[in-house]
């Protein structure tokens, strides 16, 4: 039994040398100890701050870049519209611009008909009136093949021109 209860010289001894170390150690180790665990301390505690003001930062930039997109989105949305007003204008002008272009040709066109017919309608009149002076000088020409009924014709101009210029 003298393994598990130590004699009282040696229990007075083993104080003396724990009382003696403890005493080392609270003057020159646990200030030291204290020290190194209080600057761990501060350093964690200052990651543990980084970190929450990274993560707020990270959380401001997420806010900052969702309305960045969510104003290109809309800027975009406006630009489609505007390009799509854009587009209706330009197709409204070049639809309003043929029209008055058909328009145009096709006035042309009539008053081009018109000039061709008048040309046509005129160049027959002057056909028509060669072909009845053909026909009179052939009938003059019949008529006058006797001298009797030629006087009559010559006094018969004569008389009209006369009555005209009276």
């Amino acid at each position: 039994m003298s393994l598990l209860i130590p004699d009282a010289g040696l229990l007075f001894w083993m104080v003396i040398s724990f009382s003696l170390v403890f005493l080392i150690l609270a003057k020159y180790g646990f200030p030291v100890i204290v020290n190194i665990v209080e600057e761990r301390r501060a350093s964690i505690q200052k990651s543990l701050d980084d970190a929450r003001t990274a993560n707020d930062l990270l959380a401001n930039f997420k806010a900052e870049s969702d309305s960045i997109i969510s104003s290109a989105r809309e800027e975009h949305k406006k630009i489609l519209h505007e390009a799509d007003l854009i587009k209706e204008t330009i197709i409204n002008s070049a639809i309003k611009e043929a029209k008055e272009l058909t328009s145009r040709q096709i006035e042309e066109a009539r008053k081009e008909m018109e000039k061709e017919r008048n040309a046509s309608l005129l160049k027959i009149r002057s056909q028509i009136a060669m072909l009845s002076v053909d026909v009179a000088e052939k009938i003059v020409r019949a008529e006058l093949n006797n001298t009797p009924a030629q006087m009559d014709l010559i006094n018969r101009f004569l008389e009209e021109s006369s009555e005209i210029r009276s």
